[in-house]
């Protein structure tokens, strides 16, 4: 596939190549841009800013709707691509483009909200002769950098907001899944986005995604990846907005009161959907003593039930990790905690990109996979007493992305929604959970700001005060 800079379908000589993680076949290639393309990318991205200052509210509302029919209308063909590209099942490749309508469908609605509030200068001395105003205004030219775990919906949560703001886009999306960033391009081309306005560019992340970062005429990183990649962007992005989402290791609290079927259940789900590469993965799971051997062995029991494999074949319900560096590395992460006392109730191996579903108890915190992001298809489970207890251990990180809470008893809910130090907690549900309406990001680690496109336009515009004398 091409890249897409000024409103033309570039190709260029050097390439990469995208691979299936489950087969190692090339799926495609897309162009490795050179600093030249990026220049280019943004002096398209200038005139994108004139030429949505053109259009209305009603006209990029309906843009953005048109770009979500096309989406739509394109949906097996996408998913298919989606799944060979990334490794996730094709019923969760279905479910990814389902929501990236939807992301664009309340972008679209969004679009028609952007609204401003009066001003009393008559509140302040001197200021009876006066009146005014603040409306919201586009930052300018946004940056996005998307992650791979899921290249559609996650780059329509920033290009849908960013458009329907009045922003232009330069996308960069990840090098191991570009192809599903490049379908929604098509869709704005076929949606009549003028020319400008996205620009699309496919190459590394240390030259063009930091060259974009870097750049003065960006006016905002909208950023999704490593808390390390963050910290980077952090320091070299100068006197830009920033919006980042940078990983958790989400941890989940069973109560002795909580209904244990429907928890081993949700975080069957939680634990392994895309193998476990979702930033809102459940890792962490604190049981109470009471209930900790009967939970234990359901949640094993739902484990061994999953069902790994081909991708593509319908049956499948967790497809492989995106490389095999990632799958050696939770490998090394299993045997570190084993070696330090942990007990592998199931998987714990790995062939290829192909890694087990895995169960661990008794993990050590000082292991990596208490305290780090595990991002892999791998479940903690440790016994606690306590409320308090619960609490700390949950606090005892460096992200602070979503939790979940189950149980019967409203004091419980109420205290983890108070003291558990996250962006979401979610009650008799995994952290996994997250509706593309609401207002979602972390705290700590996990980053700065919120996404949802209601909260998105909000960071990705302006305030500008008008005031008269009367």
């Amino acid at each position: 596939m091409k890249m897409l800079i000024g409103g033309s379908w570039l190709d260029r000589k050097e390439t990469i190549e995208v691979r299936s993680p489950y087969d190692g076949s090339v799926v495609d290639t897309v162009p490795s841009a050179d600093p030249r393309d990026l220049e280019s990318a943004l002096s398209s991205a200038r005139k994108g800013l004139d030429e949505l200052s053109r259009l209305g509210a009603y006209e990029r509302s309906m843009i953005l709707m048109r770009a979500a029919g096309s989406i739509e209308a394109r949906q097996e063909e996408i998913a298919v691509t989606m799944s060979r590209e990334s490794g996730k099942t094709i019923r969760e490749a279905r479910g990814e483009v389902s929501r990236a309508v939807q992301t664009l469908t309340l972008s679209s609605e969004e679009a028609k909200r952007i609204y401003g509030e009066t001003v009393p200068f008559d509140a302040a001395p001197g200021g009876q002769s006066k009146m005014g105003y603040a409306i919201r205004v586009p930052v300018g030219i946004i940056a996005a950098i998307s992650p791979f775990n899921f290249p559609l919906n996650l780059v329509c949560h920033k290009v849908g907001p960013a458009l329907a703001a009045g922003n232009p886009v330069v996308l960069k999306p990840a090098s191991a899944t570009p192809l599903s960033a490049l379908n929604l391009a098509k869709a704005f081309v076929e949606a009549d986005l003028p020319a400008n306005c996205l620009n699309v560019i496919t190459g590394s992340g240390g030259t063009i995604g930091m060259g974009l970062v870097k750049d003065d005429r960006v006016r905002m990183v909208t950023f999704k990846g490593s808390l390390e990649v963050g910290k980077e962007i952090a320091g070299n992005a100068g006197l830009k907005k920033l919006t980042m989402e940078l990983g958790s290791n989400s941890c989940c609290i069973i109560m002795d009161d909580a209904d244990l079927e429907r928890a081993a259940e949700r975080i069957r789900f939680g634990g392994f959907a895309l193998a476990g590469q979702v930033c809102i993965s459940v890792q962490r799971v604190l049981v109470q003593d009471r209930v900790f051997d009967a939970f234990v062995d359901m949640l094993t029991t739902e484990v061994e039930s999953i069902r790994t494999g081909d991708p593509l074949d319908e049956v499948t319900e967790m497809g492989p990790m995106i490389d095999e560096a990632s799958a050696e590395r939770t490998l090394m992460w299993v045997e570190e905690a084993r070696l330090r006392g942990a007990r592998v109730l199931t998987g714990g191996k790995r062939s290829g990109t192909m890694f087990e579903p895995t169960v661990l108890r008794d993990v050590s915190r000082g292991c990596n996979l208490w305290f780090r992001e595990a991002f892999a298809p791998v479940v903690v489970v440790n016994r606690f007493t306590t409320m308090d207890e619960a609490i700390s251990a949950a606090n005892d990180s460096e992200y602070g992305l979503q939790a979940g809470i189950f149980t019967r008893d409203l004091k419980s809910a109420l205290e983890a929604a108070r003291r558990i130090d996250v962006g979401g907690v979610m009650v008799n549900d995994v952290p996994t959970y997250r509706a593309d309406l609401m207002p979602y990001g972390g705290v700590k680690g996990s980053g700065i700001g919120r996404e949802g496109p209601r909260y998105a336009v909000q960071e990705m515009t302006e305030l500008r005060v008008v005031g008269f004398h009367l």
